[in-house]
């Protein structure tokens, strides 16, 4: 199967970066632009878009989708229909549950397969992506906080605390997770695929 032109790459790269966290896309559209080419993953190499909650994987999805000429599949929205839970009461009500099932549905995909995973994702199952290409998708804590301030429908993932300890305690918390998988960056990776 042949991938989109040269032209198309060029352009789903310029999507990319223009859908990115506003705070964050000069930088990382910096970094694409220096860097040298990088190779691209395998066919038969899972593609992972990984990151925190909020930073705009599954919008990022279809343009990998297309850079690849894979289809995508987003984790949460996948674990939700199969299981017929609606994830945000899943998240708060059992919790070990979900994770359990998303672990599950990432082993279950077929090699190559091209997946957007959900914020816990490498804080839970980071062993799951050896071999794997993850992309981590970058987002500032403040827009991180907006985006979910503004979001009711995500589940509170510490109802104990207050909205903004949680949202502090979570996203640093992850980000020391973040920073031992990995990963590879966004710009790395749209090199890798333009």
């Amino acid at each position: 199967m042949s991938g989109p032109s040269g032209e198309r790459r060029a352009a789903l790269a310029r999507a990319v970066l223009d859908a990115l966290d506003p705070r964050l896309a000069s930088e990382v559209r910096a970094l694409y632009v220096a860097m040298p080419p990088r190779p691209s993953p395998a066919a038969d190499q899972t593609v992972t878009l990984v990151g925190h909650r909020a930073a705009g994987k599954t919008r990022l999805l279809p343009l990998f989708a297309e850079l690849l000429g894979r289809p995508g599949v987003d984790l949460d929205a996948h674990l939700e229909r199969v299981h017929r839970r609606p994830l945000a009461g899943w998240v708060t009500s059992d919790a070990a549950g979900f994770r359990a099932a998303e672990r599950a549905a990432f082993a279950s995909l077929p090699a190559g397969s091209l997946v957007a995973v959900g914020g816990g994702f490498l804080s839970h199952h980071a062993d799951l992506l050896t071999g794997a290409y993850a992309v981590l998708v970058p987002v500032s804590f403040q827009t991180y906080c907006e985006r979910l301030r503004g979001d009711v429908g995500r589940p509170r993932l510490r109802p104990e605390l207050t909205l903004e300890e949680e949202l502090s305690q979570v996203f640093h918390a992850r980000e020391e997770a973040h920073a031992r998988a990995r990963t590879v960056s966004l710009a790395e990776a749209l090199r890798a695929l333009t």
